[in-house]
């Protein structure tokens, strides 16, 4: 039976993926608080917003228009391999075919103005088996950029603002 380049490199790529996936676990710290880290990736995206009337402002701005977030949009990457994204939820999702899908449970702003607020995030859902199939808890850190900034004039106008991160996912420790 004859084989396929296609196949072949389609087959390297996937366990070049596995093998970078599990390097970065080994990689990490063993263990953060009560927790034990199972793997950490860098993300490359953006923010996305839309340009809608405001809810939430003190008396007399109710209502002009005002950038609210809507979703991310990201790559997550080790070793300069696409291993997986995340995107709205908000949700992480691996090439192994795992999922989750997490809730905010704490916001801690980053160390400029420019870049997003670091995260902690608890797990509220799992899809298939996968590296992230013990996951609890996610740590957004190390933001840079992805912060709506100008006025917005055109009610349901989007922004996509460039962002970096890197999500920690973490399970429980034994």
């Amino acid at each position: 039976m004859k084989i396929s380049s296609r196949v072949l490199i389609c087959v390297s790529s996937l366990v070049y993926v596995g093998l970078a996936v599990g390097a970065a676990s080994r990689a990490q710290p063993p263990a953060v608080g009560e927790n034990t880290v199972i793997a950490t990736f860098h993300a490359e995206g953006a923010q996305i917003y839309q340009c809608k009337p405001n809810t939430s402002q003190p008396a007399g701005t109710v209502g002009a228009l005002a950038w609210q977030f809507r979703e991310p949009i990201a790559t997550l990457i080790v070793a300069g391999q696409s291993v997986g994204r995340h995107y709205a939820g908000p949700s992480w999702e691996l090439v192994d075919g795992g999922a989750v899908k997490g809730r905010v449970v704490k916001s801690m702003p980053a160390p400029t103005a420019n870049d997003i607020s670091w995260l902690e995030l608890e797990v509220v859902d799992h899809r298939n088996k996968g590296v992230l199939s013990e996951a609890v808890t996610v740590l957004r850190k190390n933001t840079k950029g992805g912060v709506a900034q100008g006025s917005c004039d055109s009610e349901g106008k989007y922004l996509s603002v460039p962002y970096t991160a890197d999500y920690v996912f973490l399970r429980k420790s034994n």
